[in-house]
């Protein structure tokens, strides 16, 4: 192997464990917020050593407030880009609430709701999260509400409270099964639509 291809292969397998560490502090910050998370964690998740994760993350704050931004930023930039998605607005709502309630998406949109309202939550991370209120989302999806209320898919309401509560309720469902109660029934979406749905 030449240098180069050396060289490249480290740097792979570098970017690949700190993909791998940010995936498990994902998991593990959603589910037990930043007071609740010690690195230790983190690293037995990841299958990494504490150690290791100190060499890509200077400390768990870095860590939190990385995957903050990046959850905040990948949420706004998937409303934005609803109205290229197919179908008609219903359709386009219920994509985007799948995508939500998917594995990735629950972790992301929990994060989120950690940064907001656990104690611990690092300064810069608090300031990002200003910047993603839900009003932030409310004013991206307003348009595509309005264009179902006009197709007469939604129902008709003052689409900002309606989003506002869709949005609640949504995350409502996430955080009722936080911590892995084994009873819990996975949420339908079918039945969270019709929240919206005009019949």
């Amino acid at each position: 192997m030449t240098p180069s291809n050396e060289g490249q292969t480290l740097q792979n397998r570098g970017n690949e464990r700190k993909t791998q560490i940010m995936r498990a502090a994902l998991k593990i910050f959603a589910l037990r917020g930043i007071v609740g998370t010690k690195t230790s964690m983190i690293a037995a998740e990841a299958c990494v050593s504490e150690g290791l994760l100190y060499r890509y993350f200077t400390s768990k704050d870095e860590l939190f407030t990385l995957l903050v931004k990046e959850a905040a930023q990948e949420s706004v930039s998937e409303m934005a880009n609803l109205d290229k998605l197919p179908g008609s607005p219903i359709e386009k709502i219920r994509a985007l609430t799948k995508h939500i309630l998917d594995e990735d998406g629950q972790l992301s949109w929990l994060l989120m709701h950690q940064a907001r309202t656990s104690d611990g939550v690092p300064e810069e991370a608090k300031q990002l999260i200003k910047q993603f209120s839900m009003n932030t989302y409310v004013d991206q999806l307003e348009p595509l509400f309005i264009k179902g209320q006009n197709a007469g898919e939604i129902v008709a309401d003052d689409p900002r409270k309606l989003i506002s509560c869709f949005l609640m309720v949504l995350t409502g469902l996430m955080t009722v099964n936080i911590k892995g109660d084994e009873n819990y029934q996975p949420i339908d979406i079918d039945l969270l639509m019709r929240i919206i749905t005009k019949s």
